[in-house]
C-alpha cells in the first residue's frame, strides 16, 4: 500500500509517503509559504522514493480544523493530484494527526488535542490508543476553554495551546495531567491513520474531498463547482 499524505493547516508544512508500513517525511515550519513549498516537496518525496504519483493507491490530507487559507492549500493541492491520476482521497482530521503524534513521539494513550481557533475558543477533541490507531472519543467540537468537559486524565498537545495552558490546567471539568505545547501536525501520521482508514474502505473522490472547519458558517466550493 502507497499512500502520498499532505499537511499544510498550521503553521508547519509537510508531506509523507506511506509505502507498506514505512513512512518518509519532508517536514518545514514555514509560515505563509505553503503554497510555494508543497508541491515541491511532493516532487522530491516521490522523486527520492522512485514513485509516480500514478503508482499510489491514495492520497490524504489534513482536512482541518486549523487555519482556513492551510486547510484549503491542502485540500486544493490533494484534489488536484488526485484528480490527474484517478487516485482516491483520504481526509484526516488535524486533531486525531495531534494525538497519533503524542503517541508515536511520547508513547501517549489518552490524549486531548488542541487547536486555537481564535476569538478566544479552541478547536478539541479526546482520542484514546486502539491497536496503535488513535480513535476519537466523542465528537470534534470548538468551544470556549470553560466549555471544555470530559471524564478521565488526559495528556494535553497542541498548535497555539500556551494561549489556553493555564486555564485549562485551573479547569474543573477536565483532568489534564500533562502538556505540551506548540506542536503540530505531521503528514508522516497523517499517512498512517490514512492507511488504516485505507483498510475499511474511508475514502472519497477527489472531487468530494472538502475541509472540515468544525465552524458551521464557513463553506467550501468543490473542485468541480469552481
Amino acid at each position: 500500500m502507497k499512500i502520498l499524505a499532505i499537511d499544510t493547516a498550521t503553521e508547519a508544512c509537510s508531506v509523507a509517503l506511506y509505502d507498506d508500513g514505512k513512512s518518509h517525511e519532508i517536514y518545514e515550519i514555514i509560515p505563509r509559504q505553503h503554497t510555494e513549498r508543497v508541491l515541491p516537496m511532493v516532487d522530491e518525496l516521490l522523486g527520492n522514493a522512485g514513485i509516480s504519483l500514478s503508482a499510489l493507491d491514495a492520497v490524504a490530507f489534513n482536512c482541518g480544523p486549523g487555519s482556513f487559507t492551510g486547510v484549503r492549500v491542502a485540500t486544493s493541492v490533494t484534489q488536484g493530484l488526485a484528480f490527474s491520476a484517478d487516485l482516491p482521497v483520504i481526509p484526516v482530521s488535524s486533531l486525531v494527526a495531534l494525538a497519533q503524534l503524542a503517541y508515536r513521539e511520547e508513547n501517549k494513550e489518552n490524549v486531548l488535542s488542541a487547536i486555537d481557533a481564535r476569538m478566544n475558543e479552541m478547536y478539541w477533541a479526546c482520542y484514546q490508543l486502539d491497536e496503535s490507531i488513535m480513535k476519537l472519543q466523542g465528537t470534534e467540537r470548538v468551544s470556549p476553554v470553560s466549555k471544555v468537559e470530559k471524564e478521565g486524565a488526559w495528556h494535553c498537545l497542541g498548535s497555539g495551546l500556551d494561549t489556553f495552558k493555564v486555564e485549562l490546567a485551573q479547569s474543573k471539568h477536565v483532568n489534564i495531567t500533562s502538556s505540551k505545547v506548540e506542536c503540530f501536525p505531521h503528514a508522516q501520521d497523517i499517512a498512517v491513520l490514512a492507511a488504516d482508514l485505507y483498510k475499511q474502505g474511508k475514502m472519497v473522490r477527489a472531487e468530494d474531498a472538502i475541509p472540515t472547519y468544525v465552524r458551521d458558517e464557513v463553506t467550501w466550493k468543490k473542485i468541480k463547482d469552481q
